[in-house]
């Protein structure tokens, strides 16, 4: 495969390289690399790399990542071409696509679209890769739905400024994040 002339001119990695690059060391520390964007037209160019992980990540985290992929990055970046690196986290308005997503994803609440065109909200809980239990109101209680993933068009995390309810997350299977009664 021919690299692409942009990213030749500006001396720096192709996504494909920054991946394997940075992969193994990433997944050693528990984490898995969502994506790798390469800008080359800004100046200086910026690569963006994009991790998630089970356990989340925090700031001390995306730091010691960007400074193992930055020390990685340097040995291979051509010549003494200056670029800025970003390692970020997916953000909140990712959607969800992938049965990692919905297992990372549980205990916050979700807006859920179906492929019949139906939209619930409700929250994340437990996944087997196949099925999703999504809790969701029902009346004046609350109720675990099974969805089959195959069924979700598209699902998207919520941004909550009030602690979830603790029965709500006892029923997701988190337990872990605070709660309000």
């Amino acid at each position: 495969m021919a690299p692409d002339p942009k990213l030749r001119s500006a001396d720096l990695p192709s996504q494909t390289q920054v991946i394997e690059l940075l992969g193994s060391e990433f997944a050693r520390a528990g984490y898995d690399i969502d994506d790798v964007v390469i800008d080359a037209s800004t100046r200086p160019p910026r690569i963006t790399v994009i991790a998630d992980g089970d356990k989340g990540l925090d700031l001390d985290v995306l730091a010691a990542l960007s400074r193992k992929a930055s020390e990685l990055l340097d040995e291979i970046v051509q010549g003494d071409t200056p670029y800025v690196l970003d390692v970020t986290s997916p953000g909140v308005d990712r959607p969800l696509t992938q049965a990692k997503h919905f297992r990372r994803a549980r205990g916050r609440k979700a807006e859920v679209t179906l492929t019949d065109g139906s939209v619930f909200t409700g929250r994340v809980g437990e996944t087997d890769g196949t099925v999703l239990k999504v809790v969701v109101p029902e009346g004046r209680d609350l109720a675990i739905r099974e969805v089959a993933l195959t069924d979700i068009a598209k699902a998207v995390v919520q941004v909550e400024f009030s602690p979830p309810n603790r029965r709500e997350l006892e029923l997701s299977g988190e337990t872990e994040k605070g709660a309000g009664e």
